[in-house]
């Protein structure tokens, strides 16, 4: 908790709570999963705190948004580099550690300078593929 103390972060037991929901956490959980886990342990907690912490930890990069599924955002606690692999049926998120070297061209470039990437793989997890997904 000390390098959320390092970013400025007040520690409410509340804020506590919903960092130890993330701590570890591998399921890129969206802002109402979080709430609906850290609001059993603090029911009179608002979705806004959930919301608003989430957002200020973002900021702080201290946890990235993905943009993967259009009816909500998730929350990915793991900031190191990593891809995604997306189950299209459930939206099963599962991390993936490579270094994907993909070739561009100069002149797809378009000048820019390429610090680093975020590469989606899409697919059917195997428990959908067995009929269980949703």
């Amino acid at each position: 908790m000390e390098k959320y103390r390092e970013i400025g972060l007040k520690l409410t037991p509340q804020r506590l709570a919903i960092l130890n929901y993330l701590d570890g956490n591998k399921e890129h959980p969206s802002a109402e999963d979080i709430y609906k886990a850290v609001s059993k342990k603090f029911p009179m907690m608002s979705f806004a705190t959930v919301y608003n912490t989430l957002e200020t930890l973002r900021q702080r990069g201290s946890l990235i948004e993905l943009t993967i599924d259009p009816d909500k955002k998730r929350f990915d606690p793991n900031t190191k580099p990593h891809h995604h692999l997306i189950c299209v049926k459930c939206k099963k998120i599962v991390d993936i550690y490579g270094d994907y070297k993909l070739p561009i061209s100069n002149s797809d470039k378009e000048g820019f300078e390429i610090i680093g990437n975020h590469i989606e793989f899409y697919g059917i997890c195997l428990k959908c593929k067995k009929g269980g997904g949703e």
